[in-house]
């Protein structure tokens, strides 16, 4: 089968820098921002963003079905990502750019609303694409590589320039990162999203969707490989998420160095990035699902090191911040692949092309997991007795307590996953047995 260009390849991946760029922001400043700078109370704006995100249930399920039902002369993917654009732009602008007199709980609650019905409009489209661009196995790590170390690039810029706005320019704060983030937003998204629509053309050679909901969700329940990995991939994010939720935490208590954060950041999506063609490759020689195992355990591994550092600490804790970003490149890469083998089963099954379908169970998968493990972690620190204003020594027992769930709590999700996955069903040669009985069922 004949590789996709680089040329192609470059531009569908530029698509994928403002989904990256907006994470952090949109999860950890517009929360404190309204919260503590607005004066909207932090009851008041916990209940938006768990109603706002209850929509996803609705939503996220439905671009997927009619995205896969699309017939237009763009085709099935590119008209939704367009679509997304205004809606996303005029979002983030109310959003990041709020006139402070006229903030209120409900006007968060629309724009959030409004900020992930985009988000889902282009992001679920965008990522079933990807898994069409092509069917071979080992090609589609590729493409994850490529559109990742791309996102990942914009997400690396989106938190150097607020950095270097701080240490170079004392332009700093909450409200003065999402200015210069909203900025770069704007300017970004629809010359990104239109770059890689017009540029890259969409396949074509597919078949409708047609099958109904019910019918097609006891299809999808009978697909063992797609239960197994999106069991997998749930805990994984599940680790992720409580790791996230913790590290600024874990730098202002254990090692007692608030203002550092943001470096800690960079070092990690740097290489994270650097991560990324490593195991493109690693995974082409052993098997996707055991190259995504063994980085897992490798990380568990790796986190007993922060248990060891303490106050002062902190440039010891890079090494080991840099080591396991560079294993969670795998993250990036391994488990989008293996979602678009998967989803092979379901095209030889139902004799239909559904691949946003199973993208939309995966996004709300994946969200689940994202809102449950700040949750967990949060509840469980705070039955540590660990109070965030009150750590001066930084070695009483609730700053254990803190450091063992920062060390122990990914890791225990990490080994898990890595044990789910290990025996895979789903290797590049019944990969192969898959796309030989889908050509001859469609005659070649």
């Amino acid at each position: 089968m004949k590789s996709l260009s680089r040329k192609n390849l470059f531009f569908f991946g530029l698509a994928d820098m403002p989904i990256q760029m907006a994470s952090v922001p949109v999860a950890a400043f517009i929360p404190n921002y309204y919260g503590q700078d607005l004066g909207i109370s932090l009851a008041a704006v916990g209940l938006v963003l768990l109603l706002s995100r209850s929509f996803d249930a609705i939503t996220d399920p439905l671009i997927g079905w009619l995205s896969d039902r699309t017939v237009s002369p763009w085709g099935r993917r590119r008209v939704w990502m367009i679509l997304a654009v205004p809606v996303l732009m005029v979002s983030i602008y109310k959003l990041f750019f709020p006139d402070p007199n006229n903030v209120s709980a409900f006007y968060l609650f629309i724009w959030l609303t409004c900020l992930w019905l985009g988000w889902t409009m282009l992001f679920i489209p965008y990522y079933a694409w990807a898994a069409e661009l092509t069917a071979d196995y080992h090609e589609r790590s590729r493409v994850t590589g490529w559109r990742s170390s791309i996102g990942l690039a914009a997400n690396v810029v989106s938190k150097l320039v607020p950095a270097i706005a701080i240490f170079c320019c004392a332009y700093g704060g909450t409200r003065e990162t999402l200015f210069l983030i909203g900025v770069m937003l704007l300017g970004l998204l629809p010359v990104s999203v239109c770059l890689t629509v017009f540029m890259v053309p969409e396949g074509k050679n597919f078949i409708p969707a047609k099958l109904s909901f019910v019918p097609g969700l006891k299809l999808m329940l009978k697909n063992g490989p797609f239960k197994r990995l999106i069991v997998a991939f749930f805990i994984n994010q599940l680790g992720t998420s409580i790791s996230t939720a913790l590290i600024v935490f874990y730098v202002r208590s254990v090692l007692q160095e608030e203002d550092k954060t943001i470096l800690q950041l960079l070092v990690y999506y740097f290489f994270n990035l650097c991560g990324i063609p490593f195991f493109v490759r690693f995974s082409s020689q052993i098997g996707k699902h055991r190259a995504w195992s063994l980085a897992l355990l490798a990380f568990a591994f790796c986190m007993l090191g922060y248990l060891s550092l303490g106050p002062g600490d902190f440039y010891w804790m890079l090494p080991i911040t840099a080591v396991t970003g560079f294993l969670a490149g795998s993250f990036w890469v391994i488990p989008n692949s293996m979602k678009a083998d998967v989803i092979d089963i379901d095209r030889l099954q139902s004799g239909e092309d559904r691949t946003a379908w199973y993208f939309a169970i995966w996004s709300l998968a994946t969200k689940i997991a994202l809102s449950l493990g700040p949750a967990i972690a949060l509840g469980l620190l705070s039955m540590t007795g660990y109070d965030p204003g009150n750590q001066a020594e930084g070695a009483d027992a609730s700053v254990e307590g803190l450091k063992l769930l920062f060390v122990f709590g990914p890791a225990a999700g990490f080994i898990l996953t890595a044990i789910i996955a290990w025996n895979y069903p789903i290797t590049e040669k019944y990969h192969v047995e898959i796309k030989k009985q889908i050509e001859k069922s469609r005659g070649g």
